[in-house]
């Protein structure tokens, strides 16, 4: 490892012991400086903003996800317990980390807005273990043939999407968490076995709408009150 590489490793630990005490918001490049004891002008040749620190932090605390998944992909047993053990295994991290250190939910909150190009890089490269499971569980005649396990992958992730962010949870504690996604996977793994068959398109799809033509919520909410009366 350079010096660089030391360096760079030393702010970002500074960074973050200050914003799991203090939060993202109340954090500052200076303050993060002065904690290296170096200039708030030398931090900048390492991280070009505070928001590329938040990510760093974010791909720092992926890296050991990224290395169960691909642990978990790679053991033998069934492709239906590998998928479940991958979403639960998310859903308990984070629960986890939120519940240790609620201040990191700031972070993710700040790189799901400043930074969509980074989580959709991150649900991307989840989608190659549970691409690898499908297609274990395929040949395995675990699952049906599948023509776009891409795809599918893709649309488990958007079906347990309450499962993956803190801000979804809703409150509820991690065993109510943990029966409803055990629930929506059992749906989701029926509809993958070797006896299910893809239903047809649906064709009751609503025409595309101006949005124009959409009255607003002033509109709406005037409408109502007038019924009222």
């Amino acid at each position: 490892m350079t010096q660089m590489d030391d360096t760079r490793k030393q702010i970002l630990h500074a960074a973050v012991e200050r914003i799991l005490h203090y939060g993202y918001s109340k954090t500052t490049m200076a303050e993060i400086a002065k904690d290296c004891n170096m200039s708030a002008g030398n931090i900048y040749r390492f991280f070009a903003s505070k928001l590329d620190i938040a990510e760093a932090m974010a791909r720092k605390f992926n890296e050991e996800a990224y290395e169960t998944f691909a642990r978990i992909a790679d053991k033998k047993v069934s492709a239906a317990d590998r998928m479940r053990e991958i979403f639960h295994y998310e859903l308990t991290r984070t629960y986890s980390a939120i519940a240790d250190e609620a201040k990191i939910l700031e972070v993710a909150e700040v790189l799901a807005d400043e930074r969509p190009l980074y989580m959709n890089e991150k649900l991307a490269k989840e989608r190659t273990y549970l691409v690898q499971i499908m297609r274990d569980g395929m040949e395995a005649g675990e699952f049906r043939q599948i023509a776009n396990p891409e795809e599918v992958a893709e649309m488990w992730q958007s079906a347990l999407m309450k499962f993956r962010f803190p801000q979804l949870f809703s409150k509820l504690t991690l065993p109510k968490l943990q029966r409803e996604i055990d629930g929506v996977m059992d749906l989701l793994l029926a509809g993958m076995s070797p006896g299910a068959t893809q239903p047809a398109v649906w064709e009751g799809l609503p025409e595309a709408v101006d949005p124009h033509c959409v009255p607003g919520v002033e509109v709406v909410m005037k409408k109502h009150l007038n019924a009222d009366d």
